[in-house]
Parts: structure tokens; C-alpha cells; sequence
């Protein structure tokens, strides 16, 4: 394949900030278990002692299964397969199992249980000292398996999940204006922030649609919620954060502190820059109402099909290209378009009025197409109440139903088949709102009916900024994430993947729809960047395999990030697969590339 001019310069300029190896150097090399300069067993001795007790052996989820799939112990796990909070609760879980041909869960060899940033700032001393492999979890829910590493030391700062409201907040060594904001610790996630923001102090805060991601990992990688298109990024709403980096030194950054690594963290990717311990985000008026629109409709022939996809194109490019709705729609090769979306600010009578000219259509073609229309809004600040949805016997959401578990604790119904689920194969490209064009709606309308005779398309309104007010993309701009998101309409998503394949389950007989699944995501994929070119790729949700990495994820500020990369961890103490600075590394991470 050949590569442009431009393409060249770029990659030469990246890696004149990157640190490169005297010519004849043996590469630097990190220390495996049973090596002899692997820690003596009085060092791990004493690193437990230095955090508290809390150096742990993580195991494999299922490793009981391995051993006895017939037994008490086994069934115990397997019964809470589906929980995602017990896979975040155990050091060796992940919320998926695994991507086709890139990594499987495998637990580090010890975990740091972090209570407070002293004992990451133990675990992060140790593992440089000793040239051990270290990575970072908070929620485990990394696609691409950052949060895993095989043979390495673990940050697990999922303990970790204080949260303190404040009507008035003023970044550390600033002279900003105060203003309400939320600390949260590391550790914590999203039904937590919301718990405690919007349903018991009526604010809000933004952050992720899915309820059990962690709280810091999305802000890392930029962080989009369902109601992004009014409030922007996780990232942008950052204030402050504590970090702490690989020197050993617990820093708290913002717009006046370490300003180029507060940068970095907003939208840079998790696991690259630091160990996050503690974060700030500008808190918001809550609105009045958040709602919910639920409609699928089956058309009776392709052709339909596509009759429909071109209305939608039109209607929501004239009645829902703005910051009152979010979250998205499905698009599948069995003609049906399923759409669930968000609203916010607008009632349930002025939700339905929005919607009626497009369900009108519909009802118009007669038996062309079935729909099912369900609109409906409520109290803000009951969107996120769990514990009342317990009460009332609400389908909306499933619940933690262990004994001692958080009664806010649940996650959207919607949500079950993300966990524990084997990726087959997975990509992302943000679309531009110039496709919203009328000149252009056709071509998108087409485009994405071809896609989904290849597979599944999910367009997610929420996560293209575009067509949210000033100040949220004034925001958004400041941050690390790809430029391409602030002139995006959504993110289109084509991914598909199948049952759970954690270590110690009997893997399912799916081989060859899995290879064969793989492919038709890359086929759909090439079909919608034939009409978005250069499009990006959201970090967070994106394909394991891309090489052209850096660019999709983060555009001409990639040049910056490695040089705040080279500035704060030049020993590259925290490589992820495709984080900032990998390029310097092996694939597992282990050995410096000369």
C-alpha cells in the first residue's frame, strides 16, 4: 500500500518527539514471572504491607469451571454471568471476553486493590522499580482490553469510589471563577455519579450512556452520554484531575496546573498518561424532563427498506439535528430500522408532536410497514433512579440482585448483551453532517441500506457533536479527542460478536460464523467511509486492528500527546494497545522497539 506525502510527515514528526534508543543498545525489556530479576517474594511482601493488605492474587473469573464444571463453585459464577457489577467487582474481570484473533482475559499476577492515590503511587513506584508490566483498571469495560495484561502488576482502583458534591468549585492554583462541579474517585461509575448528582441533588453531570462504565476511563477516551448533543463530551466538562504519573509523583492537573497533561487526559485514551485517582466535572441545571422514544418498524420488501431509510435521512435531518435528542438507531438486513433515542427538555405531548410528522408517513403506506411507536418523558431527575424503578417493577432495567449489593446498582435492559460478550469484529467512523445536506441525504440513505445487507449499523446521534450549542463544541474543541467529532452528525458503529468465551467456560462451536461475521464488518465499514472518507474513529469503540491508529483516533493532535507522552512517562511505564506512545513498543507491550 503506498503512503502519501502527508501521511509520511506526519508519522516523521510523531516520532521526532518519541524517545529512540542509542544506535547498538539492547532494547529495554520488562521482567516476566520466573525471570530472575521477577520480585522475590519478601519484595511483594513488602509492597503489600506499603498498600494496606491490599496486594491481591486476581484469578480468572471461571477458573472454578476449568477445574470442575459440575461444581457449586462453578455454578455460583456462571449464575452471575450476566452481572455485569460482579465482573467489576473481581480484579480479573473484564466486561467483555475477548475479540477474534487479538487478546483474551488473562489476570495479571498481582493487583494493588487501590483505597486512595497513595497505594497507586506504591503499585506505580514498584512496577517501574522492578521493570515490571503495569496496567490500569477502574470499570474493565475496554473493548480493545487495555485494563488486561498478561504476567503484569495491576492498578485496580475500583475500590475507590468517593463522591463530593460541590455547589462551588475552583480548580487547584486557578483563578476561575467558581462554579458547581463533582468529585469522583477513579473507582466509581456512572449509576454511581448519577445516583448522586441527578436523582438525589437535581444536577447533572455528563457522562456515559451505559451505567456500569467507569467513570475516569470515559473521560479519558472523551466520553459521550446520552445527552452529548446538549452538554458535549465527559472530557470537555473536566475541571480538574488527580493523576498520577510514572516518576511517582501524585499530581493534580488542570487549565493552570501540568495544563499540556490535563490536556492530555481529555479525550487522550486510559492507560497512556498516568493512573487517574480522582476526577472534577462541571456540574449542570438539570432540565425539566428526560424522555424516551422506542419504535421499531419492519418494512415488507427491500425496496421499502429503502423508501424508509430515505424518509428517516430527511426527518431527522429537519427535526431531531439538535441538542433536544440523542442516542441513536439500528439498521439490519432484515429491514428493520429500530429506533431508541433520548430526549431532554421537552415533554412527552411536545416528544410525540416532534415525531408525528414521521410516524404519519409511516401509518400512511399501509401494510408497507408495521410500527410500534412508544414516546414518553418524565422527571429528570428520575431517569436515573434505580432504586424507585426496583420499587415499581420496572422492565427498563436490570438489577444487582446479590446479597449486599447497592440497591442503586442496575443497568439498562437494553445493555445485557454487551456483557461478557466475544467480539468477532468491530469499527467506528463519525459521519459529517454534511451528509445531512439535502443534495447528499440520498446518497447517505443508500449507503446505509447496502451497509446492512453486510451487517448490523448503529448510528449514534449523541456521540457526533455537531448540531450541539456553541459552548459545548467551544468545550469539546479544547480536548484531545479527534477534531473530526466537532463537524460529526453521529458515530456509526458495525460490530457484532457472540457468546461468552472467558477462560474455564466451554467455548461455544462458533468459529467459522465468527471469521465469517469478521469480514462482513469490514465490508460494511468500507461501504459507509466510500461516502466519509478520512471520517476518524472513536478510541473507545473502534477496530483492534487499525493501522492507521493514530490519525483515525486523534487527528492532528496526536503530534501533541505524544510530546506530553515523551514529557511525563518517557520510560513509557503505561503502554496500552494503540495508546499514545505505543508505537514504541511490542504488541504485548514488553520490549521497546530499537
Amino acid at each position: 500500500m503506498r503512503l502519501s506525502r502527508r501521511k509520511l510527515l506526519q508519522g516523521a514528526a510523531v516520532l521526532s518527539v518519541m524517545p529512540v534508543l542509542p544506535a547498538g543498545a539492547a532494547p529495554f525489556r520488562r521482567v516476566r514471572p520466573g525471570e530472575a530479576a521477577w520480585p522475590m517474594a519478601q519484595q511483594w511482601d513488602a509492597l503489600n504491607s506499603q498498600v494496606g493488605g491490599n496486594l491481591v492474587k486476581p484469578a480468572h473469573l471461571f477458573g472454578a469451571c476449568k477445574i470442575n464444571d459440575g461444581g457449586t463453585d462453578c455454578a455460583a459464577a456462571t449464575g452471575q454471568l450476566a452481572n455485569p457489577y460482579f465482573i467489576g467487582d473481581q480484579a480479573g474481570g473484564t466486561q467483555v471476553s475477548g475479540w477474534l484473533g487479538a487478546w483474551s482475559p488473562t489476570p495479571s499476577v498481582y493487583a494493588v486493590a487501590a483505597r486512595n492515590a497513595q497505594d497507586v503511587v506504591a503499585a506505580v513506584n514498584f512496577a517501574r522499580d522492578h521493570k515490571l508490566r503495569l496496567v490500569v483498571k477502574g470499570g474493565g469495560h475496554s473493548y480493545q482490553g487495555t485494563s488486561n495484561a498478561p504476567d503484569s502488576l495491576l492498578v485496580w482502583t475500583r475500590p475507590m469510589h468517593a463522591i463530593t458534591l460541590h455547589d462551588q468549585f475552583v480548580p487547584q492554583g486557578s483563578g476561575a471563577a467558581a462554579a458547581p462541579a463533582v468529585t469522583i474517585e477513579a473507582g466509581a461509575m456512572w449509576v454511581d455519579a448519577y445516583d448522586a448528582v441527578t436523582t438525589k441533588a437535581h444536577r447533572y453531570v455528563q457522562g456515559g450512556g451505559c451505567m456500569t462504565v467507569g467513570v475516569a476511563g470515559l473521560i479519558q477516551s472523551g466520553g459521550f452520554g446520552s445527552f452529548s448533543k446538549r452538554y458535549g463530551s465527559a472530557a470537555a466538562n473536566l475541571l480538574e484531575a488527580e493523576i498520577v504519573t510514572a516518576d511517582g509523583k501524585r499530581r493534580t492537573v488542570n487549565a493552570a496546573q501540568d495544563a499540556d497533561l490535563f490536556w492530555g487526559l481529555k479525550g487522550g485514551g486510559g492507560g497512556s498518561l498516568g493512573a487517574v485517582t480522582k476526577v472534577a466535572l462541571r456540574t449542570h441545571d438539570l432540565p425539566e424532563y428526560f424522555g424516551y422514544v422506542a419504535c421499531q418498524i419492519r418494512a415488507n420488501s427491500p425496496e421499502d427498506f429503502r423508501k424508509l431509510l430515505a424518509n428517516f435521512v430527511d426527518f431527522y435531518a429537519g427535526n431531531l439535528f439538535n441538542p433536544h435528542w440523542g442516542e441513536g438507531i439500528t439498521i439490519s438486513s432484515e429491514n428493520i430500522l429500530d429506533i431508541s433515542m433520548a430526549s431532554q427538555g421537552l415533554n412527552t405531548e411536545e416528544a410525540r408532536a416532534t415525531w408525528k410528522p414521521f410516524l404519519d408517513w409511516v401509518a400512511a403506506q399501509g401494510t408497507s410497514f408495521s410500527a410500534t411507536p412508544r414516546i414518553g418523558s418524565d422527571t429528570a431527575f428520575s431517569y436515573w433512579d434505580v432504586q424507585a424503578m426496583r420499587k415499581a417493577g420496572s422492565h427498563a432495567i436490570q438489577l444487582d440482585n446479590r446479597p449486599g449489593a447497592n440497591p442503586a446498582h442496575g443497568w439498562w435492559a437494553g445493555d445485557e448483551g454487551q456483557v461478557g460478550a466475544f467480539l468477532y469484529g468491530y469499527d467506528s467512523l463519525w459521519l459529517p453532517k454534511s451528509l445531512l445536506e439535502p443534495a447528499a441525504r440520498p446518497k447517505l440513505a443508500e449507503a446505509l441500506f447496502a451497509a446492512s445487507r453486510d451487517m448490523i449499523i448503529r448510528l449514534h446521534f449523541n456521540k457526533g457533536l455537531a448540531g450541539a450549542p456553541s459552548e459545548a463544541i467551544a468545550r469539546a474543541r479544547d480536548t484531545a479527542t479527534n477534531p473530526k467529532v466537532l463537524d460529526a452528525f453521529c458515530l456509526a458503529i458495525i460490530a457484532t460478536g457472540g457468546a461468552p468465551r472467558y477462560p474455564g467456560l466451554k467455548p461455544p462451536d462458533d468459529s467459522a460464523k465468527a471469521a465469517s461475521d469478521a469480514k462482513d464488518v469490514d465490508r460494511a465499514t468500507e461501504i459507509l467511509r466510500a461516502i466519509a472518507p478520512d471520517a476518524g474513529s472513536y478510541v473507545s469503540e473502534s477496530n483492534f486492528f487499525n493501522a492507521n491508529w493514530r490519525q483515525e483516533f486523534w487527528g492532528g493532535n496526536y503530534r501533541k500527546l505524544a510530546a506530553v507522552k515523551a514529557k511525563y512517562d518517557p520510560g513509557g511505564l503505561f503502554t496500552v494497545h494503540h495508546g499514545v506512545g505505543s508505537e514504541a513498543w511490542s504488541d504485548d507491550g514488553f520490549t521497546r522497539r530499537a
